[in-house]
C-alpha cells in the first residue's frame, strides 16, 4: 500500500525557502516542508498543516505542481519502511509569518542558483527546476535507498 506524503516548495523570484531535517534518517538533508496525512485529513489540509508545523508559516498562494511515486527496494526507505510513497508536491509563492526553527525543521533561504541539490533528495534535481518554472509534472522514481536513484520517469503534465 502507497503511504500519502505532501511537501510544500516556498519560493519566489530569487530564492527558494527549505528546512534541514533536525533529527531521525533524514537529518541534515535540505528539503520542502511536508510529510505524512492525518487520518481523515485531505492532501491539501495536510499540506497547510505540515508547512504550519515545520516553518510556522501559513500559505495564501498554493498550488499542487507535482504527483511523484517513490519505489525502494527492500529496507531502502526512511519512512517506516513502506516500499511506496505517493508525494504530492505544491508551490507556495505568498505566505504570511516569518519562517521560524521548529523542533523539526530549520529554515532558511538559498538563492535560485545556488540550490544546495548535492544535500537534498537525489530525486529533486529532476523535478524541482520543473516546479520553480511554473510546470506542472508527473514521475516516478526507483529507488535502492534515500541517496540512490536506480530508474527515474518524470513528465510535464497540462494538469493535476
Amino acid at each position: 500500500m502507497k503511504r500519502k506524503l505532501t511537501l510544500c516548495c516556498v519560493y519566489n523570484d530569487t530564492h527558494i525557502l527549505l528546512g534541514e531535517k533536525k533529527y531521525g534518517n533524514l537529518m541534515g538533508i535540505w528539503n520542502g516542508f511536508g510529510g505524512k496525512l492525518e487520518e481523515g485529513e485531505s492532501v491539501d489540509n495536510a499540506a497547510v498543516r505540515e508547512l504550519q508545523e515545520e516553518a510556522d508559516i501559513v500559505p495564501l498562494e498554493m498550488k499542487k505542481r507535482g504527483l511523484i511515486f517513490f519505489e525502494f527496494e527492500e529496507n531502502g526507505n526512511p519512512f517506516e519502511g513502506k516500499p511506496e510513497l505517493e508525494v504530492h508536491i505544491f508551490a507556495v509563492t505568498k505566505f504570511s509569518g516569518e519562517p521560524k526553527e521548529t523542533v523539526e525543521m530549520r529554515p532558511r533561504w538559498f538563492e535560485l542558483k545556488n540550490i544546495p541539490f548535492d544535500d537534498m533528495w537525489p530525486d529533486d534535481q529532476y523535478w524541482l527546476p520543473l516546479l520553480l518554472a511554473g510546470k506542472s509534472f508527473t514521475g516516478k522514481f526507483f529507488m535502492k535507498d534515500s541517496k540512490t536513484i536506480t530508474k527515474y520517469e518524470i513528465e510535464e503534465v497540462d494538469n493535476l
